[in-house]
């Protein structure tokens, strides 16, 4: 017989120990001392931690399904939005193994900035992240070991996509409660980061980053919407001051009035477009400057099973992924979740939005890479209302295949994959999916391949919206 080691009860003891110590990733060794070795997490955990076949001693395991028949089993490792849509509305979830090379949850040119740039954060008197000089953040994570919510929070918010440019076509399903369709949209998306930028010319901050004002920018990030006809050309496009006390500049161009219009920016509790449930507030999970929101606090921390790899569809031209679930079978996108060994959960509250319906937010950072993989959000009166579950992959596949191997990643491109929005009291669902072209001929071919000045003129500038429009 062989006998454990670390058992589930080792696990459990040791994260009810250290929650009231902070964060302090790592069970048998500081996560980030690990991953500095050689980008492997093995030696910071169990093997438990590492295994839900191990973890749950074989209930469920790497292979198997999801389904209402064991979901209990892991309830204690999801989200209660997610063990609602197993147990009672049919979805079905993929179990994979968890990913133990760092390198392939998030893109490596960060990870190794995180590293370089150890130490090197604070706070200014304002609560900016800035470097011991006092200047804008230079790129990566602040804060590998972060002691606090706030520099959790605040470290995603930098830099949402983790990359100087990032361009996504995405498919749009607005759906009712049965999952039956009631708009499709196309759409794309765009990123260009003003300040924090690692490895694209110019860094780490860009000439334009600086406004008539002094101010210095985050970041610049538009879209452009390409299907249906009707709503075809409209454009918007945000400028995020590095201030995060500060809201964004909001522009759109509307292709009825065919002029750049400039519009309330701290209107972000509303859907962005007729039919859905995303609103601002919601992209990335932390879509408003980091500073008007407050009280962060760790409110957990321990294993989770969460969409942090695999999945992506390299056998359909466009990426699609397969629906299921629901009424219609077409409710939910097939989605693969592993056991992620340790998460940090973190709840937050809009105080600087005194009318928002949102009363908090909570949600779960794979202490892997402070990265955001799902958010529950609370009504006023403190239920829960809606969920933003994302899935993620590097985007490669054994046989070789990767979607951009001219990169220069370390086997594949990582990148988020699908987005599930759903409105937990309606029944309400809003699904992304990350795909290779959308209508109108754009593709993510071009994507990470612009410069920062050519994304920069091309796609984030008022002039850039109205001739995407047109």
């Amino acid at each position: 017989m062989h006998i454990m080691k670390y058992g589930p009860g080792f696990s459990r003891r040791h994260f009810l120990q250290t929650m009231g110590a902070g964060f302090s990733a790592g069970v048998l060794r500081p996560l980030w001392d690990v991953i500095a070795e050689d980008g492997k997490i093995d030696r910071a955990y169990p093997e438990e931690l590492l295994d839900i076949g191990a973890y749950t001693k074989g209930k469920v395991k790497v292979g198997d399904k999801l389904t209402p028949d064991n979901i209990d089993h892991v309830k204690d490792l999801m989200d209660e939005i997610t063990y609602i849509q197993v147990k009672q509305q049919g979805r079905i979830i993929d179990v994979v193994a968890t990913e133990r090379d760092v390198y392939k949850l998030n893109p490596p040119d960060y990870l190794d900035a995180s590293l370089r740039h150890k130490g090197m954060a604070k706070f200014d008197e304002k609560g900016n992240v800035v470097t011991q000089e006092g200047k804008p953040w230079v790129g990566g994570l602040p804060w590998i070991n972060p002691t606090e919510a706030g520099q959790v929070i605040a470290a995603h918010n930098l830099s949402w996509g983790r990359y100087d440019v990032a361009q996504y076509c995405i498919d749009e399903y607005d759906m009712d409660a049965d999952g039956n369709e009631q708009y499709h949209y196309n759409f794309w998306w765009c990123e260009v980061a003003g300040t924090c930028r690692i490895k694209q010319k110019p860094y780490p901050y860009m000439p334009t980053s600086t406004d008539s004002t002094g101010e210095k920018i985050l970041r610049y990030q538009s879209a452009v919407w390409t299907l249906p006809n009707d709503i075809k050309g409209t454009s918007i496009l945000n400028i995020w001051p590095y201030d995060a006390t500060q809201y964004p500049d909001f522009f759109g161009y509307l292709p009825a009035f065919k002029r750049v219009r400039r519009f309330p920016t701290n209107q972000r509790f509303e859907p962005v477009i007729a039919g859905s449930t995303f609103y601002l507030t919601d992209a990335w999970m932390t879509g408003d400057p980091t500073l008007t929101w407050g009280n962060f606090k760790l409110v957990g921390r321990g294993p989770a099973l969460l969409g942090t790899n695999g999945g992506w569809n390299a056998d359909d031209d466009n990426w699609i992924l397969g629906r299921h679930g629901g009424k219609t079978g077409k409710k939910f996108w097939n989605s693969s979740f592993s056991l992620v060994p340790e998460v940090f959960v973190v709840e937050l509250e809009p105080t600087g939005y005194p009318r928002a319906p949102y009363s908090k937010k909570r949600i779960w950072y794979d202490a892997r890479t402070i990265a955001p993989i799902t958010m529950n959000s609370y009504d006023r009166r403190g239920q829960v209302w809606k969920q933003w579950e994302a899935g993620f992959d590097n985007f490669s596949k054994p046989d070789g295949r990767m979607w951009n191997s001219e990169a220069g990643a370390k086997g594949g491109m990582w990148s988020w994959l699908y987005v599930h929005s759903h409105d937990i009291q309606s029944g309400r669902i809003t699904s992304f999916q990350h795909t290779k072209k959308v209508a109108g001929g754009i593709t993510d071919s071009r994507n990470f391949g612009a410069d920062g000045h050519e994304a920069y003129d091309a796609y984030t500038t008022e002039a850039a919206i109205r001739r995407l429009g047109t």
